[in-house]
């Protein structure tokens, strides 16, 4: 029996050259007891060198009297990697947060899964941005003083604002929404009373949305501000709820995204998933439609937060 040392392994010998590994296929004890304990590898790598399963290391183990760490514990780490995680962790934040890098940006800097970057957001307490053209929080919005000028003291339309500032006439109308600009339903300013809505009060205006606002328990939140700004977490979208708003009430995707928080993106991949069908493209929601029909009164006043 040769020699043990201080671990009590006789492999660990340092007097004699190492041990060849016993035969694939054969379970000795001492020898996995090495890899394990004396060598840090995992429950998988032992059983790949010793032609074992992993079921039958951990039986073996088990029975040596060697204590088994629990599946994804890793193992045993250095004192001096806390400090290389936490500075990891800094750097990983202040890219996310202060530079408004991406996930996928920020593994490509630092060579790591862009899982392993989210997940790393996540344990430090850093709400991950949403992605792509859903991105909610990383839309901007036309100031509202330059709306005010150039849209409702200048009378331009949407489209001509778009153009002087490089956007399309969408932007410049979803930023007139999110900030409760007043916006005329139809182009230029000619004729007295041109019709203006601001849809966010006409929204929560509107009997049948009220009626499922009401009974899905989703409160209303005045205009003014980006989308990420009135909703920091936006409202969980459920099949019921979309039914009834798009279908029931008769809105549309732009005017969920208004109701809920959530990009009108994010909504129509949620419909698609959920096989809810969508109306026919072209011409006005059925919203706008009862809109226009209802006695004219006035809608831009505050929305009381329920």
């Amino acid at each position: 029996m040769p020699a043990l040392d201080q671990c009590g392994c006789p492999y660990c010998d340092t007097g004699s050259a190492d041990r060849e590994s016993p035969e694939k296929g054969q379970p000795e004890p001492a020898w996995l007891t090495h890899l394990y304990v004396c060598r840090s590898l995992s429950t998988y790598r032992i059983a790949g060198q010793a032609g074992l399963t992993r079921q039958r290391v951990t039986s073996v183990l088990h029975a040596a009297g060697v204590a088994v760490r629990p599946r994804g514990a890793g193992r045993p780490r250095s004192a001096g990697k806390s400090g290389d995680l936490a500075g990891l962790s800094r750097i990983v934040r202040e890219l996310y947060v202060d530079s408004r890098l991406s996930s996928r940006e920020i593994a490509v800097i630092l060579g790591m899964p862009e899982r392993t970057v989210r997940d790393r957001l996540r344990m430090d307490g850093v709400a991950t941005r949403t992605r792509g053209g859903r991105n909610r929080e990383d839309r901007d919005t036309v100031p509202a003083e330059v709306l005010d000028l150039l849209y409702t003291r200048l009378g331009m339309t949407a489209a001509e604002v778009g153009k002087r500032l490089g956007r399309s006439a969408n932007f410049v109308l979803r930023s007139a929404h999110a900030l409760g600009v007043p916006v005329r339903s139809g182009g230029a300013v000619p004729v007295p009373n041109p019709g203006e809505i601001e849809l966010v009060s006409a929204l929560y205006g509107d009997r049948l949305i009220d009626e499922v606002l009401t009974a899905h328990g989703i409160a209303r939140v005045p205009a003014g501000g980006s989308i990420s700004d009135r909703f920091p977490t936006p409202v969980p979208l459920t099949t019921p709820l979309v039914k009834d708003l798009y279908w029931g009430c008769g809105v549309g995707l732009n005017h969920i995204e208004l109701l809920t928080g959530q990009a009108a993106q994010t909504v129509l991949g949620f419909m698609r998933r959920a096989g809810i069908p969508l109306r026919p493209p072209g011409g006005r929601s059925p919203f706008l439609r009862r809109w226009r029909r209802a006695p004219r009164v006035s809608t831009t006043a505050d929305v009381s937060v329920k």
